[in-house]
């Protein structure tokens, strides 16, 4: 594993890292209605760092009954495509293209675009709403809370 991120940039303060969507481990939602979805509300965030795509994670369960933290696979899908104990991080590219992180460090970042293109590149962790636009030269901008 590279440099670990630091723990700084992990809660669910302003400017942390936000997790863009999160599948349970669970095959049934924590109400019990029905089976478990990816969860998509905001706010969700990093609790803490295992690997490089190992991370313990604050979601809200698919039904909005309940706050889970547990330990997901970082994957570089949208939220539509994830599985369970899967999540994914959407960071925004230099030229304003939407790709999904594949693994974090704590200077950079590996993605996968929706077209299949791999790479890396620095990032940067700004307010939210200021992490929707193009940052400068070379920098992704990673979803914040």
């Amino acid at each position: 594993m590279g440099r670990p991120v630091k723990k700084s940039r992990f809660g669910n303060s302003t400017g942390d890292f936000e997790v863009t969507g999160a599948f349970a481990t669970g095959t049934t939602q924590p109400d019990g209605t029905g089976a478990e979805a990816a969860s998509t509300a905001s706010g969700n965030y990093i609790v803490s760092q295992r690997s490089s795509k190992q991370f313990k994670v604050n979601f809200l369960s698919a039904d909005g009954s309940t706050r889970l933290t547990q330990v997901l696979t970082l994957t570089a899908k949208a939220p539509g495509s994830l599985t369970n104990g899967e999540f994914c991080v959407q960071i925004i590219l230099d030229d304003s293209t939407v790709a999904y992180a594949s693994k974090i460090f704590n200077n950079t970042v590996h993605y996968v675009t929706a077209g299949s293109v791999v790479g890396s590149t620095k990032y940067s962790l700004s307010s939210e709403g200021a992490d929707e636009g193009a940052g400068s030269d070379s920098v992704g901008q990673i979803d914040t809370i």
